[in-house]
């Protein structure tokens, strides 16, 4: 169903089904100023608005306003409208074709034209709208493959994905974001801005224009959000290191764009191991919310903020567990309220916690996609990419959390103990006991944001309990433990006289 025509930039002949070109790797550098709002949005008259209005789409509306390249430019702003309605999620496969088509039409007649096209953007949204679409069409359709590839459907329909192996294919798809982050020189104007000079040099012919501008930034927000799909957490941040992870940011114009990067950042640092800065990406959002929900209660978005921020707790409750450290008392009584039971169950760590992860992992966690098509001649090869990644992460856990809290608990107690006592109290095995403390320590450290780009930070100890390691005796870091000591007796003495 794709496309093959042959397709043309202004640089050179591109070999057929390759609809736009794939842009070059971006910098690695810092945020941009909150100047960006005005050097992007200057021809903008309705920056102050949150919200766009959603309509109720036909599923069949992206199948049915399909367009030639050569449309009226009446019709090429249908498309454009077009491209940014929701399709349903049970829309039929020739429907999902179609639509692919459609995309790829409408990117390479934006990319490869004769010089930039003179379209004016629908609305300030739509930049994100189409972007937020594409990558949801993108996701479904490849969760869908994958679930007829293990499980069976019509032997019309599987022959029809087997012909069809590229369609909404993952290079396809990264490669319209990047070529409209390259046609719009967006990383060079977001790298112009942190220096203090004028973005406007660095432009170019297409970067000057809002339609290529405004596509451009919300195609970085979008290679986060894919890179994160994939499972390449590493990538998905790295993509960010231009812009700055403000309320001033341009995305925080868009509630959504707003709730999808800090959620994708969030788990991709949680995926890292990296959970001081997962929480306080998690928790930068969610404050947000928790102050703006009467705003929100009038909106038609308010069901998926509730949805996506009732997943960020979730998150945030395994973070705390794996990381423990001290929340807005906003955001500590709402997820307490939201999870409860779970979350002391997490808290104290042990086999009975093991379920509890699991469980608030898989709700959630974004819908997790393969690279690659799947093998329609063994059904039993194409592994759920969901289940690949929790028991990745409950590898991490079990290590963290099987006897962490407990090991913890008794370390707090001495300022040296002998391993073969401690194993006693335990009722472990010495040498298991071992490398459960090694473990504990390697856990114990984390890499944390500073400065830089959202992959940089420095190493630190993120526990309040340090020890040392001489052969079978445990040295205790005394001066947290004296204080630490002097909180646990005078807890107690309160206790005793209340």
């Amino acid at each position: 169903m794709l496309s093959q025509q042959p397709t043309t930039l202004q640089n050179g002949p591109r070999p057929a089904n390759t609809h736009v070109q794939l842009a070059d790797d971006s910098d690695d550098e810092q945020a941009l100023a909150s100047t960006l709002v005005q050097a992007l949005q200057s021809n903008d008259d309705d920056l102050d608005d949150e919200f766009l209005d959603e309509e109720v789409a036909d599923p069949n509306l992206l199948a049915a306003q399909a367009l030639s390249l050569q449309n009226t430019q009446d019709n090429l702003q249908a498309r454009l409208q077009a491209a940014a309605q929701p399709l349903d999620f049970s829309a039929p496969l020739e429907v999902r074709f179609a639509s692919y088509d459609n995309y790829c039409s409408l990117f390479h007649f934006i990319l490869n034209s004769q010089g930039p096209v003179e379209l004016e953007l629908p609305t300030y949204y739509w930049a994100w709208d189409v972007i937020d679409e594409f990558i949801y069409q993108f996701n479904s359709f490849c969760i869908y493959r994958n679930r007829v590839a293990r499980k069976g459907h019509s032997e019309e329909e599987i022959q029809s994905l087997r012909d069809n192996p590229q369609t909404w294919g993952c290079y396809s798809v990264l490669n319209v974001l990047y070529s409209l982050i390259q046609r719009s020189q967006m990383n060079d104007q977001l790298a112009a801005i942190k220096r203090g000079e004028d973005p406007a040099q660095y432009a170019g012919e297409y970067g000057s224009r809002p339609l290529y501008r405004m596509l451009g930034y919300f195609s970085i927000i979008g290679l986060l959000r894919v890179h994160c799909l994939l499972g390449d957490f590493t990538l998905a941040l790295q993509t960010l290191d231009d812009i700055e992870l403000s309320k001033k940011a341009v995305f925080a114009r868009v509630m959504a764009a707003h709730f999808t990067t800090y959620y994708y950042v969030g788990f991709s640092y949680m995926m890292l191991r990296r959970y001081a800065d997962a929480i306080k990406s998690f928790s930068h959002i969610l404050i947000y919310v928790s102050r703006t929900k009467n705003f929100h209660k009038q909106n038609a978005q308010f069901d998926s903020i509730t949805k996506k921020s009732d997943q960020m707790y979730a998150l945030l409750a395994m973070c705390v567990a794996l990381s423990p450290t001290r929340l807005d008392d906003t955001i500590h009584s709402t997820m307490r309220e939201k999870y409860g039971d779970q979350f002391a169950k997490l808290q104290r760590g042990g086999p009975e916690s093991l379920p509890v992860f699991e469980e608030l992992f898989l709700a959630a966690c974004p819908k997790f996609i393969s690279p690659i098509p799947p093998d329609w001649d063994n059904s039993a090869a194409n592994v759920e990419p969901s289940q690949h990644h929790l028991q990745v992460f409950m590898a991490d856990v079990k290590n963290s959390i099987v006897l962490g809290p407990t090991i913890k608990s008794y370390l707090k107690l001495y300022t040296t103990v002998d391993l073969g006592k401690l194993a006693a109290f335990l009722d472990v095995d010495k040498e298991e006991l071992r490398s459960q403390l090694l473990v504990f320590k390697q856990r114990s450290r984390q890499t944390r944001w500073v400065e830089g780009g959202l992959i940089e930070g420095e190493n630190v100890n993120t526990s309040d309990v340090d020890f040392a390691l001489k052969g079978d005796l445990i040295q205790v870091s005394e001066a947290k433990v004296g204080r630490k000591l002097v909180e646990w007796y005078l807890k107690n003495l309160i206790r005793t006289y209340q």
